[in-house]
């Protein structure tokens, strides 16, 4: 092994707070982690992958309390709902820990010790303004009419005896470490967000509790416990033994190689955790990344709202992949991104059926047709080949970039784009028109072999964001012993497809979805033909006048001044037209291309916004949903639809 598969890598969700069930927003930023540790485990890296829970806290004492139970009670149920969702979802953690271990308490006790023994903890009285919910001390500036800056909720004035930790002190030095290391607080508006805080002034931070029992005892003080922040926060460096004698994992992995969270909670983990470690003489995380939210219609989920959408009814419903594939593609880098459950369908029937899904269908079907079920040996290139070649090297090199720079849904892009090159190769090669040619034998074995090692690097590509997908591939490709050929590594030369591999082609690995058909089985509802609103009948001879025929996209783009018109070129075989659909708030000029459609071509032209249309596209709707009527299996352009 090379130097490179030597490295190790440790990266850490935020521990989830167990005052209810988890949400897909909680869901997003584990399978996020869980793509970048089943990334770096493919690269040959040594992966720690920690996640845990925060059982802890003054919110969960009275939740208990609500609900009749003892604290450790409540939250035990809520975690085994967390462990049951990570496994659900496929989440390939090394580590669960939890605020009430022992191993945890230890450590939070000697750090709070150590740090109070170098004078940076002190006894006050704390009187100021808390937010059960965030479990967060605000000055009265920062409580503007006794409101949460973050949450927005009532905040409570509290008065208590308290220690307090000399946050205020190591201002500058932060701000130092963050001028020196740019990484270390990501994205850059993050980054900016934390200097402008810390610039308006640290305070000294009350680190104890003497009003709830729910916590970790101060060792020195009977009767005050842990501020619960302070608790949490430890978790990072408690899960890899620091300070016990099994202390080699904190040795190996420490300093984390990336702290996950979400931009609500970059605060607590970009000034109270560091300051903590400078305190404590431990070095800093390499780096924090704080992404955004996932909204619905109506804003931010939050349990309190009751507005939440549950990841396990959605797995139930469309598929640990599908859903995993929909939260990476729709967040970029920092930002936040937008779920409805219309927005999932249509990403599962667009890119998962579709698009990936055509792709093995009928690479897997036209292998058992013209090649009678066995990978063929390539022959030589002509210049199609390789730009197909050369356009998946330089994927594999562009995914690399986006992942290290954690840019996960950029790297999902840069995957589909070779995806959907992929399925316009075998339009322009035409391999059911070689295969009629036995003079193009070799050809034909060059365009097969090349299509399907094209499949073959793409399901690669994708394993670190679906981990199902790739054992579903090879089983059809007939690979599945061929270890080989499963790795990163193979993605490095092209050509690492076994020639003879056996094809076991079997049932779609993404079938589409009709949501509406979905909605009626929950509601128990059966359509009627009256519910149908069918138009008036016609005859066969009334639906003979129309000329329905195949043509392939081969050009798209936007009508300017326009929201809803794209002009396109269709090719017909023998010709090509223009034509103007009103479909740009569904599909952008790039998915279009290579499609196969049916169009209307013998409808009167008709001059939209200045450009000529020669036909009409067929598309169903239903709201604002819409999709293309698409072919699922290879027809020669300008072929006729009855």
């Amino acid at each position: 092994m090379g130097i490179e598969q030597q490295k190790n890598f440790y990266i850490t969700t935020p521990i989830y707070y167990p005052s209810d069930n988890l949400h897909i927003g909680h869901a997003y930023t584990t399978v996020a982690a869980d793509s970048m540790a089943r990334y770096k485990r493919m690269k040959g890296y040594d992966v720690h992958f920690l996640t845990g829970s925060d059982d802890h806290g003054q919110k969960i004492e009275r939740s208990a309390k609500a609900a009749g139970k003892t604290p450790k009670e409540y939250v035990d149920e809520i975690v085994d709902g967390f462990k049951h969702l990570w496994k659900e979802l496929k989440i390939s953690n090394d580590d669960f820990i939890r605020t009430i271990e022992g191993r945890h308490v230890k450590v939070v006790q000697d750090i709070f010790t150590r740090i109070y023994d170098r004078g940076d903890i002190y006894k006050a009285e704390y009187e100021g303004w808390y937010c059960t919910p965030c479990e967060t001390f605000w000055t009265k500036r920062q409580a503007e009419e006794e409101l949460c800056p973050d949450c927005q909720r009532p905040v409570e004035l509290i008065k208590e005896e308290s220690y307090f930790f000399k946050m205020s002190n190591y201002q500058d030095r932060l701000l130092e470490h963050i001028k020196n290391n740019p990484d270390f607080i990501q994205p850059e508006s993050r980054r900016n967000e934390m200097v402008s805080f810390i610039k308006n002034g640290l305070e000294d931070l009350c680190v104890s509790r003497t009003t709830f029992s729910w916590g970790i005892p101060v060792p020195f003080d009977e009767g005050h416990v842990v501020y619960v922040w302070v608790d949490a926060l430890t978790n990072y460096i408690s899960a890899l033994g620091y300070g016990s004698e099994d202390d080699e994992k904190f040795k190996k992995y420490w300093p984390a190689d990336m702290h996950l969270v979400g931009k609500d909670i970059v605060r607590f983990h970009t000034i109270i955790w560091p300051t903590l470690l400078m305190a404590a003489g431990i070095e800093l995380p390499k780096q924090i990344f704080g992404h955004g939210w996932i909204l619905l219609e109506e804003g931010k989920m939050s349990k309190s709202k009751g507005n939440v959408v549950d990841p396990l009814v959605l797995i139930d419903k469309y598929g640990v992949d599908a859903v995993r594939y929909f939260l990476i593609r729709e967040m970029s880098i920092g930002a936040d991104g937008h779920y409805s459950e219309d927005s999932l369908v249509e990403r599962i029937n667009i890119d998962l059926a579709n698009d990936f899904g055509n792709l093995v269908s009928r690479s897997t079907a036209m292998i058992n047709k013209f090649a009678q079920g066995k990978v063929p040996k390539p022959g030589g290139e002509h210049t199609v080949d390789r730009e197909l070649k050369s356009f998946a090297v330089e994927t594999v090199a562009s995914v690399e970039e986006f992942m290290d720079d954690f840019e996960l849904s950029n790297a999902l892009q840069a995957v589909w784009k070779l995806v959907n090159l992929t399925n316009k190769y075998i339009e322009d090669t035409a391999p059911w028109g070689l295969a009629k040619d036995p003079e193009q034998k070799d050809r034909l074995g060059t365009v097969l072999y090349y299509m399907v090692e094209a499949l073959r690097v793409c399901t690669v590509l994708c394993g670190p964001f679906m981990p199902d997908l790739p054992a579903k591939v090879w089983a059809q490709l007939g690979m599945e012993d061929m270890k080989e050929a499963h790795t990163w590594e193979s993605l490095q030369n092209w050509g690492g497809l076994p020639v003879g591999a056996k094809i076991n082609r079997g049932d779609p690995i993404f079938p589409r979805i009709d949501i509406d058909e979905i909605s009626e089985k929950e509601d128990g509802k059966v359509e009627t033909a009256e519910k149908l609103k069918l138009k008036d009948e016609i005859t066969i001879e009334d639906f003979m006048k129309l000329d329905l025929r195949v043509a392939e996209i081969v050009k798209a783009e936007k009508i300017e001044k326009t929201d809803k018109l794209l002009e396109l070129e269709v090719d017909l075989g023998v010709e090509k037209r223009t034509l103007v659909a009103g479909i740009a708030e569904h599909y952008t000029p790039q998915e279009l291309l290579g499609k196969k459609i049916v169009i209307v071509a013998n409808l009167k032209p008709a001059k939209l916004r200045g450009v000529t249309s020669k036909g009409m596209l067929l598309a169903a709707s239903e709201g604002e949903n819409l999709g293309l009527i698409t072919l699922d299996r290879d027809i020669p352009l300008g072929a006729g639809v009855r």
